[in-house]
C-alpha cells in the first residue's frame, strides 16, 4: 500500500485548531485519499528540528511560532520575509520553504466584508505574527493603521481616546483574547466610541460570536470573524503544496 502524503500544523496548544477538521473534510469531500494531515503540539520551537526530519509535504504553523519558526527555514518567500512570519511551509527536496497565507486570506476576505465603503483607518489589536500579516495587508490597501499592544513601542489600550476612533474605523483583533473556552474575556477597548461607520474583524471565529464582536454589534458597529481568512489561507496553503 502507497504511503500517504503527509501533512500537518505545529503550534501551541492546538485543542480547538480549525485546520485539521477543515482538511479532512476537503480529503473527503474531493476524494484525495493519498493525503493525511495531523496535528503536532509542539511545547517549544526547538522540538521543530526533529519534526522536520520526517517526509512531510507541507506544515501549518500557528501561535506561537510564526515568527520563532522561520530560523528553522532554508528559504522564506518575499512576502513572508517582509511580513516577519511565516504560517505555510513547503518541503521541497530537503529544503524547508517558508510562506505566508495569513495574508492573503485576510485580504480576500476582508475586501468582501467592507465593500465598496473603505474605511479610513484601523486599530490593529496585538503585535504577534498573526498582527504582522494584517498590517502588511493593510499598508497594501492603502489604510493606515497603529498597533495597540501592551508592548511599550506600541499605544497602549489605556491610552486608546476618542481621536481614535474619528471616521470610519476598522478594528482588528489579532490576539486569541476570546477564543473558546475563554468566551468572557475581550479587548480592552473604548466600545463606547464605535458607531455603524465602524468595523470589528475578529481573528479568533470559535465562538463565531465573540464578545469583542457583541460588543461592537451592540454599537452599530459592522462584524465579521475569522473563519473565512481561515478558509483561504488554508486553501492558498494547499495550493502552494501542490505545485
Amino acid at each position: 500500500m502507497e504511503e500517504k502524503r503527509q501533512f500537518g500544523l505545529i503550534g501551541y496548544p492546538l485543542k480547538h485548531s480549525f485546520s485539521p477538521g477543515y482538511f479532512k473534510q476537503k480529503f473527503e469531500t474531493e476524494g484525495i485519499d493519498d493525503a493525511e494531515y495531523s496535528l503536532y503540539e509542539l511545547e517549544d520551537i526547538a522540538e521543530f528540528q526533529e519534526l522536520s526530519r520526517k517526509s512531510f509535504k507541507g506544515i501549518n504553523v500557528t501561535i506561537p511560532y510564526k515568527e520563532k519558526v522561520i530560523p528553522y527555514l532554508q528559504e522564506v518567500s518575499e512576502e513572508a520575509r517582509i511580513i516577519g512570519a511565516v504560517n505555510t511551509i513547503k518541503f521541497e527536496n530537503g529544503r524547508l520553504i517558508g510562506y505566508n497565507t495569513d495574508s492573503y486570506g485576510f485580504e480576500k476576505s476582508l475586501i468582501s466584508f467592507y465593500g465598496d465603503t473603505k474605511p479610513d483607518h484601523a486599530l490593529v489589536l496585538g503585535s504577534g505574527g498573526a498582527s504582522k500579516a494584517v498590517r502588511f495587508t493593510l499598508q497594501r490597501l492603502g489604510i493606515d493603521s497603529t498597533v495597540v499592544s501592551r508592548q511599550s513601542k506600541y499605544l497602549n489600550y489605556k491610552d486608546l481616546e476618542e481621536s481614535h476612533f474619528k471616521g470610519s474605523v476598522l478594528i482588528v483583533n489579532t490576539t486569541p483574547l476570546g477564543t473558546w473556552p475563554d468566551v468572557s474575556s475581550a479587548p480592552n477597548i473604548p466600545y463606547n466610541f464605535l458607531d455603524e461607520k465602524d468595523f470589528l474583524y475578529d481573528l479568533v471565529y470559535n465562538p463565531e460570536k465573540t464578545l469583542f464582536l457583541s460588543r461592537g454589534e451592540k454599537q452599530g458597529a459592522s462584524i465579521k470573524n475569522g473563519h473565512d481568512m481561515l478558509k483561504l489561507q488554508a486553501e492558498k496553503s494547499w495550493e502552494i503544496w501542490n505545485t
